[in-house]
């Protein structure tokens, strides 16, 4: 007897499990059946196709006229920080742009401060609740940023605040070390700062599956983001980089020349680097939701990057200061209407080329995989961007077990 079984599937969704992330018009390839069927047991997908009544379960969802597809992937977060920074909106309104807010005390460093003074069940608590609503919106798998302690005690707390959510929540979790996300106003200067990150990776390497730098104007250098990266590498390290938001720096093409897992932001990436994805595994994870909440008219090229044969991964961004969402569903359709995406290709950019941009074993349903499915309340995969700002999950399945449902109002008038 099998532990879920889910039948009369309007749509079901199944993204191609490859060794490399889909790129450039395979982004937009993605089979839907209709009225199909999938098996779970002992935790794993045994079964996810067309219809089948071959299979029996001690549980029947029936999903007609819904869609099933694997569990999102959220490739790029901060989930783990103290306070926020609600009064920014009022200076983003009056203009003031991120870097100056920066240098005023504001922005990375104002939640620096508040992550130094939070302790550890208080991070804990506040960043539970984020994955709550995360796992509600349909997010299965996540990446966890450190960077907001800049000194030693504090990025090891939050790799460890987020360590213990990994033990104790159902969803899945992969850890990144972002100890260079900004220069602490105490630092004696950039290079001194940047050494000191570099001498606690012998500490974090155990805490963490990837190293990150945000390599900007006022920030980080790309030769700095480089000294790093090798560094990191050396100590067995994935890297990452926060690239060309701003300015273009040219941290797009220094992930790729240092075989980076992702490169993310991209929004001022020059077109010699995003032709340059081609050639790479790098996945360029973009975030539109961030430029959306900073109220900016540019966002990442993405269909210059696919157009190119590149390959594209979306996230949410979540932080305190420029993307204040827990829900990849807005960012979907952020994706559709901004950067000009495809249903197709959205799909394929939160499952399983954000499996790639995390080394995460997730975004397909084969046979085999971990069974984290999520039934959508929509009538076809299309829908959601399409009605945004809302929440379609109807019930979420993380490693074979049901954790949410949306069973609808307690009472009914």
């Amino acid at each position: 007897m099998n532990d879920i079984l889910i039948q009369n599937i309007g749509e079901l969704i199944l993204p191609k499990k490859t060794d490399r992330p889909l790129k450039g018009k395979k982004l937009n390839e993605l089979t839907v059946i209709k009225n199909g069927t999938v098996a779970v047991k002992d935790g794993k997908v045994i079964y996810a196709g067309e219809h089948s009544e071959e299979y029996e379960a001690k549980e029947v969802i029936d999903a007609s006229n819904k869609v099933v597809s694997p569990g999102l992937i959220d490739a790029h977060t901060h989930l783990v920080f103290g306070g926020s920074r609600e009064h920014e909106m009022a200076l983003k309104q009056q203009g003031v742009s991120y870097l100056d807010i920066l240098k005023q005390g504001g922005g990375i460093l104002s939640t620096v401060e508040s992550t130094r003074k939070s302790t550890e069940e208080e991070l804990y608590n506040k960043s539970k609740k984020e994955i709550v609503r995360m796992i509600q919106f349909g997010t299965t798998t996540v990446e966890a940023k450190s960077g907001y302690g800049l000194d030693k005690e504090t990025e090891l707390k939050q790799l460890n605040v987020a360590h213990q959510l990994d033990k104790d929540t159902p969803i899945r979790m992969k850890h990144t070390f972002l100890g260079p996300h900004a220069v602490p106003k105490d630092a004696k200067d950039n290079a001194t700062f940047l050494q000191e990150m570099i001498d606690l990776l012998d500490d974090v390497k155990d805490k963490a599956d990837f190293a990150d730098i945000f390599c900007e104007t006022g920030v980080f250098t790309t030769e700095e983001s480089r000294r790093y990266m090798k560094a990191a590498k050396e100590k067995g390290l994935k890297v990452k980089i926060h690239a060309d938001e701003i300015d273009p720096l040219g941290g797009l093409g220094l992930a790729i020349d240092e075989g980076a897992i992702s490169a993310d932001h991209l929004v001022a990436s020059s077109e010699e680097d995003k032709a340059a994805l081609k050639d790479s595994n790098t996945v360029a994870v973009l975030l539109p939701g961030t430029t959306f909440y900073l109220g900016k008219d540019q966002y990442a090229d993405a269909r210059g990057m696919i157009d190119q044969n590149g390959a594209i991964a979306i996230a949410t961004d979540f932080n305190p200061g420029s993307c204040v969402t827990d829900n990849l569903q807005l960012v979907m359709s952020i994706a559709a209407l901004k950067l000009k995406l495809t249903p197709n290709e959205i799909w394929n950019a939160v499952t399983v080329n954000a499996s790639k941009a995390i080394d995460a074993d997730a975004g397909t349903l084969e046979k085999g995989d971990q069974a984290d499915v999520v039934v959508w309340d929509i009538p076809n995969h299309e829908y959601l961007p399409y009605h945004y700002g809302v929440n379609h999950a109807q019930t979420v399945i993380i490693n074979g077990k049901k954790v949410y449902e949306n069973t609808g109002l307690l009472t009914e008038s």
